[in-house]
């Protein structure tokens, strides 16, 4: 097999894997019920958490990480050394599945847990350190949507200072900053509500 076979193999892969819809899935085994047609209709953890309950929003939030970071580690399992720029260009490929699932006619999660997974895989220090501040942010706000949107903000700084003077700086930061811009548009709705005052806290 060529290696471009076996790369477009890997992102395929990728896509697929990303694609599997935890969430949705939670809600079927917890509660025999569509999370679409429930909460704020996603398929992501906070939804699920709130809809079916705390110990399935953590196993959905564990299970959307999980897979992004088994997608950029997968041709590994298979002998295969993976630079950089094709570990992102998986990265994006199982974020992609997650968010625009092929199953579910293209709708799917906003990406962050999976984003979460992909980074930790690719770049794990600052990606810890952007996850300790969501961490932080949501203890004082108990509000997801803001603690995604500071932490997507916040990320493309953490590489710039960990990468600066590196070759990998010219693939991370810019996809450092796309990720950011498309975890704000995902958001979209949760910006329009915390404007006007009516994003729900997680408790």
């Amino acid at each position: 097999m060529s290696d471009v076979l076996i790369a477009v193999f890997f992102v395929l892969a990728a896509y697929f894997l990303g694609s599997v819809p935890f969430g949705l899935l939670a809600g079927f085994a917890a509660k025999k019920i569509d999370i679409r047609e429930h909460g704020s209709k996603n398929i992501g953890a906070t939804n699920v958490f709130r809809v079916v309950g705390k110990k399935w929003g953590i196993a959905v939030l564990a299970l959307d990480a999980l897979k992004g970071y088994i997608a950029c580690v997968l041709p590994s399992f298979f002998g295969q050394t993976t630079a950089t720029p094709f570990q992102l260009l998986l990265g994006v490929s199982v974020i992609m599945g997650h968010s625009f699932p092929v199953w579910l006619k293209f709708k799917g999660g906003k990406g962050v847990a999976t984003s979460l997974g992909v980074f930790l895989a690719v770049i794990w220090i600052p990606t810890l350190i952007t996850f300790g501040i969501w961490i932080l942010c949501f203890t004082f706000t108990r509000i997801i949507s803001i603690s995604s949107l500071v932490a997507a903000a916040v990320f493309p700084a953490m590489v710039a200072v960990f990468y600066r003077g590196t070759p990998d700086l010219m693939f991370l930061l810019p996809l450092s900053i796309a990720l950011a811009c498309f975890i704000f548009y995902t958001h979209r709705a949760n910006i329009q509500r915390l404007r006007e005052g009516t994003e729900k806290k997680l408790f």
